[in-house]
């Protein structure tokens, strides 16, 4: 019996679906309005943080060199280094190397190819580039070399001639500001479109549900329970959303072929149109559900509004 009465639910819902076209119309374009709305926050909100992270792969900490240093002091204070828990990534980029990526990158500036050959040695040191989790973690690996822990190998020969930390700090704890307030921002738009995507929806589909008040009316007369009178327009709220996903699907496609050179140029390589083609499917599901259960979620509560005035 329970399967009969659910079948007789899910066709009620359908055809109400098709026979009250206009409304239904009207029910999917705001939908798609609302899905829209979230859709471009959860992406925007996602490319930034990518494009962040990339920004953030590109800062990090030069501890330069003493010339003098063996490769055995440098390996040690390397070792240390990457043994700090903050720490992502060390790389050594010894003197032969800086020296032939100097010549490399000045290779058409005579001037400069002339100093060298005037000065004979090699004027450059060694350099270990570090890189750290998190932005904010680069004053802790900072205060660690100064304090003395990492500078003293075997207690004598000092090996660090500068850390740039402070050079960058300022670009440093900018990005860790921006960081923090792109995932702040988000959350809160998100949460905010949410909240008023189901207002409005939840508007619309009343509107729905008060066109068939009179239908509702006899279901209660001729002994409807509730749980009945609710499952047609729940079913119908799930189609909305499910048109309105595969529409809102279709929309985004195009905007980020459009904007594809626009976010090119403003974040230096990062790819809208790639980023949305790589994260397709959990954008599709994200979409889906969300409209899925953004109709079902207003039809319920519409209904039950309505019920509860009676």
């Amino acid at each position: 019996m329970r399967w009969v009465n659910t079948k007789r639910i899910i066709k009620a819902g359908f055809i109400s679906f098709w026979r009250n076209g206009s409304v239904s119309l009207s029910a999917v374009f705001v939908m798609v309005v609302a899905l829209f709305i979230i859709g471009s926050t959860l992406i925007t909100t996602a490319f930034l943080s990518t494009a962040l992270k990339d920004l953030q792969d590109k800062i990090d900490v030069s501890v330069y060199l003493d010339p003098s240093a063996s490769d055995a002091a440098i390996t040690a204070l390397q070792t240390q280094i990457e043994a700090l828990p903050e720490v992502k990534q060390v790389t050594y980029v010894s003197r032969d190397d800086a020296l032939a990526a100097f010549k490399l990158r000045h290779q058409d500036d005579h001037r400069i190819m002339q100093a060298l050959d005037e000065i004979g040695d090699n004027p450059l040191t060694g350099v270990l580039t570090i890189k750290a989790k998190e932005p904010s973690q680069y004053e802790g690996i900072a205060t660690f070399l100064s304090g003395g822990s990492g500078l003293t190998p075997n207690g004598t020969l000092s090996i660090v001639n500068k850390v740039n930390y402070n050079d960058n700090k300022i670009a440093i704890d900018r990005l860790s500001n921006i960081i923090t307030g792109v995932k702040k921002l988000g959350g809160l738009v998100t949460v905010v479109m949410i909240a008023l995507s189901i207002l409005i929806t939840f508007n619309t589909i009343r509107l729905a549900i008060f066109i068939a008040r009179d239908e509702i009316g006899v279901m209660r007369l001729v002994g409807g329970s509730n749980q009945y009178v609710r499952g047609p327009f729940v079913i119908e709220g799930i189609l909305y959303g499910l048109v309105a996903g595969i529409l809102t699907l279709v929309l985004l496609y195009p905007i980020t072929f459009w904007l594809k050179m626009s976010t090119q140029a403003f974040y230096g390589g990062v790819d809208l149109l790639q980023y949305f083609v790589a994260n397709f499917v959990q954008i599709f599901f994200v979409i889906i559900l969300s409209g899925i259960a953004l109709g079902a979620i207003s039809s319920y509560l519409a209904v039950h509004k309505y019920l509860g005035s009676k």
